[in-house]
């Protein structure tokens, strides 16, 4: 195939980082299964789910057993046999074939950097998917038509009438599924919309919308500072951190309420999403370096992603430890591996997340690879201690 497939929709953070990704690498893609014929669709659906069910599904980091878990979308595939998922490895992968593209989505060249760049990938993928998926349900939950968009772009794997139903229940899920990605309303919560849109609560549960609210705007605030002083988070063009960001915080583009926020909040991050989103970032070029300006946003990381990763690293462990074999969303549906935590001041009750756990082991083996004046630079200008990488 001449193209990429990126089996997903635009819904996905993912789907919308990789699209970002491939735009930047100037490969050519087709989002599927909405520009493929409804033959082809079906076609792929059924080989992307025999891959699945036999465990063929690569990821470029290589998959820790018992750990990783495929997600729902998006996936990609350059024959429409071999598939490959996680947005970020779809990066590293492009960065393994310098003939496609000369310039890298990982500054390899400056362990430092690469590191930050991690860092600030990992955050938006894991915190940042919460603070935007509460955005779209919770903040927009009158003003989103994320049904209706998964309902089309899905509809030439259903059959006639079937996309209605999608179009209704999967708000319904997605709304129900809140408080797994850490959004739990308090008691009574009214949103102006019907009962089965309304977030929920859940007993024993603190509410966390407060925690999310201010979260999302400290990262909003961040996001300006830095890029009222340079183009792109490590200095004059994209990387895999650019792609991560705009990944998570443009899904908000569509959701109106949320949209509207996002612009009046932060007017130079909103027209900086818009124009990765239109391809302006595709141009870009020049040096790479760690400003000061960057600093209030690894600041919101280390107060968020940082602790949560070491809080579920720890439940996680210890869990296992106890003989527990349930994890993620099939845990917390269960009532199975949860525990208690704290989040700048602000209690929460989450499930113990592997792959999270995975996510965490990574990043401090990256950390406990940096030479020791590296290290020493990241803390004196972000705040980064070795302690936080250890114990693991």
């Amino acid at each position: 195939m001449s193209a990429f497939i990126l089996w997903g929709i635009t819904p996905s953070p993912y789907q919308l980082k990789m699209q970002a990704l491939l735009d930047y690498a100037e490969q050519a893609w087709q989002r599927w299964p909405e520009q493929a014929s409804r033959g082809q669709a079906l076609m792929m659906a059924l080989r992307l789910a025999r891959a699945k069910r036999r465990g063929e599904v690569s990821k470029f980091s290589g998959l820790a057993q018992g750990e990783d878990e495929y997600p729902a979308v998006p996936f990609y595939t350059e024959d429409g046999r071999q598939f490959s998922y996680d947005s970020s490895g779809l990066a590293r992968y492009l960065d393994q074939h310098p003939q496609r593209h000369g310039r890298p989505l990982v500054p390899a060249q400056s362990p430092r950097l690469a590191f930050l760049c991690r860092l600030i990938d990992e955050a938006f993928d894991e915190f940042g998917l919460y603070m935007v998926h509460h955005n779209r349900w919770v903040t927009s939950a009158a003003t989103n038509v994320m049904g209706e968009t998964t309902a089309r772009e899905l509809r030439k794997l259903l059959p006639p009438l079937v996309p209605r139903l999608v179009a209704k229940r999967m708000p319904r899920r997605q709304v129900r599924r809140l408080p797994y990605l850490m959004s739990v309303a308090p008691a009574g919560y009214e949103a102006g919309v019907s009962p089965g849109l309304t977030p929920p609560s859940r007993p024993g549960f603190p509410p966390t919308h407060g925690l999310l609210d201010a979260a999302w705007r400290q990262y909003l605030a961040a996001m300006e500072s830095v890029l009222q002083h340079q183009p792109y988070l490590l200095g004059e063009r994209f990387t895999l951190a650019d792609a991560s960001a705009y990944g998570q915080l443009s899904m908000n583009l569509v959701d109106g309420r949320a949209a509207e926020l996002l612009q009046e909040l932060a007017p130079v991050t909103f027209d900086w999403l818009r124009g990765i989103r239109d391809g302006r970032h595709v141009a870009s070029a020049g040096a790479l370096y760690a400003s000061d300006a960057l600093a209030p946003l690894v600041q919101a990381i280390r107060e968020t992603f940082m602790p949560l990763m070491q809080q579920n690293h720890a439940a996680y462990r210890r869990a296992s430890d106890e003989g527990e074999t349930l994890f993620n969303e099939a845990a917390f549906d269960l009532g199975r591996a949860l525990y208690p935590g704290e989040l700048q001041g602000w209690p929460f009750r989450a499930v113990a997340k592997s792959f999270q756990a995975v996510v965490w082991r990574e990043l401090c083996a990256d950390w406990q690879g940096l030479a020791r004046h590296e290290k020493d630079q990241l803390e004196t200008q972000y705040g980064l201690h070795g302690s936080a990488f250890g114990g693991v």
